[in-house]
Formats: structure tokens, C-alpha cells, sequence
């Protein structure tokens, strides 16, 4: 007599299937959000630290050259002020009016979520905020 094998296959239900399914969409809803937020306030607080960056090394410009250097977009300020900075979320220029920029300057970030202005004078810079995003939950310092 020969013997059979008889294979027992367990499967999960459509049922069951069904419900692990609608258990990772509630967890997604709830993580997406909170996610772009976090993005949001990562992208605004990298400008935030680009522009202190540009107020230093437009500093040691004026200490260097008795004058603040003009820069209409990233890669030019990046160039005149000797810097690496990634223009993927912002756009950066900095105004120095009359020759050389002798008094002042300004140093304006701009991107989707956050847009600041730092007026530099002499060797200290103080911030004003010229727009500002709420979703972004970070004002300029």
C-alpha cells in the first residue's frame, strides 16, 4: 500500500489581508505629515545657517577689503566670498550699495518655505524677518 502525503497549506484570509492593509494606511497617514513638516523645517533651517555663514565671510570680506561684496546669485556668492553653498532649496543674494559696499549690507535667502533678510553693520549683523511660513515652524533668529 502506498502512502500519501497530504500537504497542509495555512493562508492568510482575505479578510486578514485586508486589514493589514488598511493598518499600514492609517500609519501612513499619520506619518506623512509629521514627516513634511520635519522636511520643511530641516530646508529652513539649512538657509538660516547659509546666511550666518554669508555674514561671516562678508565680514572677514570687510575686514580684508574695507568693503562688502556684491552677489546677485548663489554660484556668484559663492565665487566672491570663497563658500560652497548647495542652492538646491535656496537662492541667496547679497546687495553692498555704492563702491565696495563700505557701510552696509544685505543678505536676503528665499526658498518656498521661509524668507529672511540680515542687514550687516560693521562687524555684527542683526536679523529681521521679511516673510514668514508658518508650516515652516522656524522664524529667522
Amino acid at each position: 500500500m502506498v502512502k500519501q502525503n497530504k500537504i497542509n497549506f495555512h493562508a492568510f484570509t482575505l479578510v486578514e489581508l485586508l486589514m493589514v492593509i488598511a493598518v499600514l494606511i492609517v500609519v501612513a497617514l499619520i506619518a506623512i505629515p509629521s514627516f513634511n513638516k520635519s522636511r520643511k523645517k530641516a530646508i529652513a533651517n539649512e538657509g538660516i545657517a547659509n546666511m550666518k555663514l554669508i555674514a561671516a565671510a562678508e565680514n572677514i570680506m570687510k575686514m580684508e577689503n574695507n568693503g562688502y561684496v556684491d552677489c546677485d546669485n548663489n554660484s556668484e556668492c559663492n565665487t566672491k566670498l570663497k563658500l560652497m553653498l548647495n542652492g538646491a532649496n535656496w537662492s541667496y543674494k547679497v546687495d553692498a550699495p555704492g563702491n565696495g559696499g563700505a557701510g552696509t549690507a544685505t543678505i536676503e535667502g528665499d526658498s518656498s518655505a521661509i524668507t529672511c533678510t540680515y542687514t550687516l553693520e560693521s562687524a555684527d549683523f542683526r536679523s529681521t524677518t521679511t516673510g514668514y511660513s508658518s508650516e515652516s515652524g522656524v522664524d529667522c533668529p
